[in-house]
C-alpha cells in the first residue's frame, strides 16, 4: 500500500463501527499518522422536512447528539480518546456513505469502515456504507470484518441460547 497520511474511520455507535474504530486506531499508532473519526447525521424526517420547516435551534441539538455519539463510541470502543493519537475527530451532516467519500478524498488517505451483518429486511430498508464507499472512494478501503462474537451475536437464536445459557447455572438439580 502507497504512504497513508491520514485515516478516517466512520463511526457510528454500532458493533462494526466500533471494531472499525479499533482497528483504524491500531492502524494511526503503528504509521504514526492522524486518525479522523467521522459521524454523518441527517435531520429525523430527512433533509427535505428540515429545509421545509428549518430550525437553528433543533439543527443545533441534532449536531450537538452526533457530537455525544461520536464521544460515546470512543468511551465504549477504546475506553476514551487514546493520549498516544493525534485525533481530527469530525461531525458532518449528510448520508453516512457520501460524507465518508468526501472525507477520504486524498489519493493517500485510508479509508476503514466496519461491516456488520444485516438481515434482508435491513438491506432493503437500508442502503449498505461499505458499498457505497468500496464504489466511490478514491483511496483505498479496509473493511473491517465482525468478530466472532458479533457474528455468533447477530443471530437471534443462537444469541437467544447464548444469554439464556448465561443464565441458568451448570449446577445439577437437587
Amino acid at each position: 500500500m502507497p504512504t497513508v497520511r491520514r485515516i478516517i474511520v466512520g463511526v457510528h455507535g454500532s458493533l462494526g463501527s466500533l471494531q472499525a474504530l479499533r482497528y483504524a486506531a491500531d492502524e494511526a499508532r503503528q504509521r504514526d499518522v492522524p486518525l479522523l473519526p467521522v459521524i454523518a447525521w441527517v435531520p429525523p424526517g430527512g433533509d427535505v422536512a428540515e429545509r421545509r420547516h428549518s430550525s437553528p435551534y433543533l439543527r443545533k441539538i441534532w449536531r450537538d447528539d452526533a457530537w455525544r455519539r461520536l464521544w460515546a463510541a470512543f468511551d465504549v470502543g477504546l475506553g476514551g480518546v487514546p493520549a498516544d493519537l493525534r485525533v481530527e475527530p469530525q461531525v458532518a451532516r449528510g448520508e453516512f456513505g457520501p460524507v465518508l467519500v468526501d472525507t477520504a478524498s486524498r489519493p493517500d488517505d485510508l479509508l476503514i469502515i466496519g461491516t456488520g451483518r444485516r438481515a434482508g429486511l435491513g438491506r432493503l430498508v437500508h442502503r449498505s456504507v461499505s458499498r457505497y464507499c468500496l464504489a466511490h472512494a478514491r483511496c483505498p478501503v479496509l473493511a473491517v470484518p465482525p468478530s466472532a462474537l458479533m457474528d455468533e451475536m447477530s443471530h437471534p437464536l443462537r444469541s437467544w441460547q447464548l444469554r439464556r445459557h448465561a443464565l441458568i447455572p451448570d449446577t445439577p438439580e437437587a
